[in-house]
């Protein structure tokens, strides 16, 4: 990751046009890169008391604010947010989260110069070899340090669509977008 050794002042042009110039330039050179997460918890007893908590709440919700003066329902939306979170603190417990971030932009290209496409993925219209990168890329993004012999156990030994979630939710941080153009 490249630093920035001194921090130029802003244009003058610039802060006399905005008077907050300033405070967004610091903003802008301290964005943090955008980050994405993977839920796995493969016990469906608790995945379905988490939605059946869920949707019950929401129902104990709508006939509360219907009626604020039934005491009944808004007992109810007592009872329902207590289900709510022991349901929640259960999945909670069960479930593994996988944080991934986006790589500098330098690091991410020196890293797909690294691994050119084969003749075929080429023919594809692939710029780098998905095959290669893809465990590395995995373990360069991950929070958690998954390592690329985990990845590549992971993308040869989970389910099909388990597997592309993983490596598109890696990819696609990559390509995270977060702004937006239109007018000021």
């Amino acid at each position: 990751m490249t630093a920035r050794k001194t921090t130029p002042p802003p244009p003058v042009t610039a802060v006399a046009a905005d008077a907050h110039w300033a405070k967004k330039l610091e903003r802008l050179r301290n964005r943090t890169r955008p980050t994405a997460h993977i839920t796995i918890c493969d016990n469906d007893t608790v995945k379905q008391t988490l939605n059946q908590a869920r949707r019950a709440h929401q129902l104990a919700e709508l006939q509360a604010k219907a009626d604020p003066k039934d005491t009944e329902a808004q007992e109810r939306l007592t009872t329902t947010a207590a289900d709510l979170a022991q349901a929640q603190a259960a999945f909670d417990d069960e479930a593994i989260v996988l944080h991934f971030h986006a790589l500098e932009r330098d690091d991410l290209q020196a890293l797909i110069n690294e691994h050119p496409p084969t003749e075929a993925q080429a023919d594809g219209g692939y710029d780098f070899n998905k095959d290669t990168l893809t465990p590395l890329l995995i373990a360069a993004s991950s929070e958690e340090g998954l390592t690329a012999e985990d990845a590549e156990l992971f993308l040869k030994s989970w389910g099909q669509g388990e597997a592309d979630l993983l490596s598109n939710t890696v990819y696609g941080i990559q390509r995270d977008v977060r702004m937006d153009v239109g007018k000021g």
